[in-house]
């Protein structure tokens, strides 16, 4: 049943990929994963990277944020398959090997997409993010206030 509407899943997978991608442009710290249009695809993933330096906050607040908006957004193979069973065990050293697997799986994030979600979310969700991306050491420190009043 899926393959007879394949067209329409792929055609709202690449609406929602180009406004996402019109939405998230130029925000400092958040990168659109592209991608290459000229492939055949079907835009089933909408990946941002996000840069905590610039930010001033980590991938897995943004998540929280995201979450406590009611916004399905997760972390992006997470973890890397060499740190499960049964490839840990047998190569318990690999991430010395893929630093940069180990990297973009502490800084990547899945947003929704697909025909369920309208155009009116998807520019909510960039807002969101967009004001995340410029609060981003403000609310860091609120949200350690925050654990920090809990422990204390």
């Amino acid at each position: 049943t899926n393959l007879e509407s394949i067209d329409d899943f792929i055609s709202s997978n690449y609406s929602n990929y180009k406004l996402y991608q019109k939405e998230l442009s130029g925000i400092p710290g958040l990168k659109l994963i592209e991608y290459n249009e000229k492939e055949k695809n079907n835009f089933h993933y909408i990946i941002i990277e996000v840069d905590e330096h610039t930010i001033g906050i980590n991938r897995d607040d943004v998540i929280k944020i995201l979450h406590a908006e009611n916004i399905l957004a997760r972390r992006y193979f997470y973890p890397g398959c060499h740190n499960m069973e049964p490839y840990k065990s047998y190569h318990p050293h690999a991430k010395l090997l893929l630093q940069e697997t180990e990297r973009l799986s502490q800084k990547v994030i899945a947003l929704p997409t697909g025909i369920s979600i309208s155009p009116d979310v998807i520019e909510i969700i960039c807002k969101i993010l967009r004001n995340i991306a410029e609060n981003g050491r403000e609310i860091n420190n609120l949200l350690k206030l925050k654990q920090y009043s809990k422990i204390g």
